[in-house]
């Protein structure tokens, strides 16, 4: 499915790449064809007009022409002479690969610069026109009539090879091709790395989810497989004797009460996640809620045989130290710490609690460091501790007195980030392990 997708992105990045780039690519290609062909048709102008200007104009009429004039006006007959007016021009145009054809008022070819004349018809255009001879020949030509007065001296013809526009036009072509072509290939290799990046979020999610839900689905199932057979077995032999119904009846109401925790804590977890229950801000006496929580504690303690050591601070400035939080959420985060210290605590242990004002990053802070003598947390697996159900170690001692959801470090995790906070874990192999947590202090509380 994630490898499907992938290649889904990735076909997508490098198609609308493409098509992006094919735009690009023949707005490049027309805007420079363009700019060639309007070069063209100004070298070809421009030569007309100094075509003209050179134009050697004499009295009189040469052999074989008559005079053209507007109707009803009478001017003295002009000629051009065109071995005067073309002698200087041949050279120069020749240099610059134009071909110059000079036509008799009645359209005869009198001069050309060409080795073999195009046998055009004549078609005044001072726009330019690209033009294919019968010899597959093609030019871009320019033709002025000029005149001297009212009077018809006769044609000019101006042409340019198209070479000089369609050889850098195919060579445009190629280049955009293979240009584009190595972009649209670079892009999906692109797109595939990014792709993978991209899924890989969804892809850890997705393990976590099917892990939550193996894990939730693990955690449920027993219970409840529990409670049916206590059930099933009560209705099997309605004529138990009463102290057996009982027990059945505690054994249900201990795994209830366990199924509740369990339900109760994942609804936590989504509310804050999702951001559905608002964060109720306000003043909290960590110290104050310290106390209370060792004070409830203290009986699990004294019960599992465990010393539970509380250290207060002993200067009386730092006794009301205050934090800005959701007191309940605060509470929740040092009971779910301690007791997940108590369950892996053997009898004779100890677990002691201490806190001190300190920073971090340079913000001030409370630190609380809750410290046991228990079995420790195996290296490999303390960037895991944090997940939900995780288990270190299935072999790992762990006492039936505070069975937990398995849930009470990701709870801790969620409430830090809530409140900004931030928690370390550190177990060295065999000797115990120590939670510290920070807390930014209330603004003015300094």
């Amino acid at each position: 499915m994630f490898q499907a997708t992938r290649r889904q992105l990735a076909l997508w990045y490098a198609t609308i790449t493409a098509v992006v780039l094919l735009v690009f690519a023949s707005g490049v290609y027309l805007y420079v064809r363009t700019t060639l062909v309007e070069r063209v048709d100004d070298t070809l102008n421009h030569v007309v007009e100094i075509v003209q200007r050179s134009l050697v104009i004499e009295p009189g009429l040469g052999p074989g022409e008559r005079v053209l004039t507007a109707i009803g006006v009478v001017e003295p007959p002009q000629r051009v002479n065109v071995e005067a007016s073309f002698r200087d021009n041949a050279q120069a145009v020749e240099d610059d690969h134009i071909d110059l054809e000079w036509f008799s008022p009645s359209g005869e070819l009198l001069w050309s610069t060409l080795a073999e004349p195009f046998h055009l018809p004549l078609r005044v255009n001072l726009a330019g026109e690209t033009v294919r001879t019968k010899g597959e020949q093609v030019a871009r030509q320019v033709t002025q009539r000029v005149m001297a007065g009212h009077q018809v001296l006769g044609y000019l013809r101006v042409s340019h090879p198209w070479f000089e526009v369609s050889k850098p036009s195919r060579r445009l072509i190629v280049d955009l091709a293979l240009g584009t072509s190595l972009m649209v290939g670079a892009v999906a290799g692109i797109g595939w790395l990014l792709s993978g990046i991209a899924m890989a979020p969804v892809r850890d999610s997705y393990q976590q989810l099917k892990q939550f839900t193996a894990d939730a689905s693990h955690e449920l199932r027993n219970p409840i497989a529990v409670i049916q057979t206590n059930v099933q077995v009560a209705l099997a032999d309605p004529d138990a004797d009463a102290d057996t119904q009982q027990q059945q009846f505690q054994v249900i109401e201990r795994l209830t009460r366990r199924l509740g925790r369990l339900v109760d804590d994942l609804l936590f977890l989504t509310r804050q996640e999702s951001g559905l229950v608002a964060l109720q801000l306000q003043p909290v006496d960590v110290a104050a809620v310290l106390e209370e929580v060792i004070e409830e504690q203290r009986a699990i303690a004294q019960e599992a045989e465990i010393a539970l050591v509380y250290l207060p601070a002993q200067s009386p400035l730092d006794q009301w130290v205050l934090i800005s939080g959701d007191q309940d959420q605060i509470t929740r985060l040092f009971t779910n710490l301690i007791s997940n210290g108590l369950q892996y605590t053997p009898a004779g242990g100890t677990i002691t609690v201490t806190w001190s004002q300190s920073y971090w990053q340079s913000h001030p802070g409370l630190e609380v460091q809750i410290q046991d003598t228990g079995s420790g947390i195996p290296p490999e697996a303390l960037p895991h501790v944090f997940d939900r159900f995780y288990r270190a170690d299935p072999a790992r001692p762990r006492s039936s007195r505070a069975a937990g959801s398995g849930l009470g470090l990701a709870i801790a995790k969620v409430i830090l980030d809530n409140h900004r906070g931030t928690i370390r874990l550190e177990s060295p192999p065999g000797q115990g392990t120590t939670v510290t947590v920070w807390l930014p202090l209330k603004a003015g509380d300094r």
